[in-house]
């Protein structure tokens, strides 16, 4: 069992969707208040230890890996659209009972969040969405000016690189590690080796990769229309909290007038935090958060 801060870990389960065997973690302490955390693109459930570590004595938390990300099953077809990841999700919910279930989720993960909100409004208790809204509406203008056309022939060509690209193998976990020190400068080196560790599998010849399907890395050629989207958080009922990191690329709800489709968010944002505020800012996330939860 592996132990942090001297407490056990979380215990490893499966659940299953759209015939994938999905993996999460599960905290423990099952008589608490249900509370999920979902991880971004790219990234693991363990990606939340440290949040977890601080709210798992009065919650009962569960963070599941992504389709095609972390201990869960890749997709087969290398197809990851939203409403598979959401459906995903409701799943989840649905299996395990959560409902009305608090959840916390960074980007990708705050995105399908968002959403899930959205459809199934009675089912979210709270929601704090660490830079989930997707591309800036300045994004998403220019997008559409491409015709369907040649979004389609771009995303065959992506999807063509990326079947023959191999996952990347590092020689050492060391040099994975230098790699995830270069991706967030914010990190530090012990947050950056838990996070490697976590991440990655060994190979059978002993070098190392990152957990993650590579077709992850592309956005299908079409998605709900942004209008539907908008809709969705118009009908997300519970509190919300978006939560931006100031040096951060994202662009915040409140400066481009996306805030104005939610009934009820607000907007913080962190000073010297980019696009992982949970990890740059941890304590005042922690703090932050366990206020808006309770």
């Amino acid at each position: 069992m592996n132990t942090l801060n001297g407490m056990p870990g979380p215990t490893s389960r499966v659940f299953f969707s759209q015939r994938l065997r999905l993996h999460y973690v599960d905290w423990g302490n099952p008589d608490a208040p249900p509370l999920l955390l979902v991880h971004g693109g790219r990234d693991h459930c363990r990606n939340w230890d440290w949040v977890a570590q601080a709210l798992r004595k009065d919650w009962h938390i569960i963070c599941p890996d992504l389709r095609g990300h972390g201990d869960s099953q890749w997709s087969p077809d290398g197809n990851y659209s939203m409403a598979a990841y959401i459906y995903d999700l409701a799943q989840l919910v649905h299996q395990q009972a959560l409902a009305p279930v608090t959840i916390v989720a960074h980007s990708l993960g705050g995105n399908i969040c968002l959403r899930f909100s959205g459809i199934y409004p009675d089912k979210v208790r709270k929601l704090v969405a660490i830079e989930g809204l997707g591309p800036s509406p300045k994004v998403i203008a220019e997008r559409g000016k491409k015709p369907m056309d040649e979004r389609m022939r771009e995303w065959v060509e992506e999807q063509r690189k990326l079947s023959g690209r191999l996952a990347r193998r590092y020689p050492t976990i060391e040099d994975a590690f230098k790699r995830m020190q270069d991706e967030n400068k914010h990190l530090s080196a012990e947050q950056a080796r838990h996070l490697t560790q976590q991440g990655v599998n060994q190979n059978e010849d002993g070098t190392y990769s990152w957990k993650f399907d590579n077709y992850v890395r592309a956005w299908p050629p079409y998605d709900m229309s942004y209008e539907d989207i908008e809709h969705l958080w118009t009908q997300i009922s519970c509190p919300s909290l978006l939560v931006y990191g100031k040096e951060s690329w994202a662009s915040n709800p409140e400066k481009d007038g996306r805030i104005k489709h939610f009934k009820t968010a607000k907007v913080v944002e962190f000073d010297n935090a980019g696009h992982w505020v949970h990890h740059d800012r941890l304590n005042d996330f922690v703090a932050l958060t366990k206020d808006f939860i309770k």
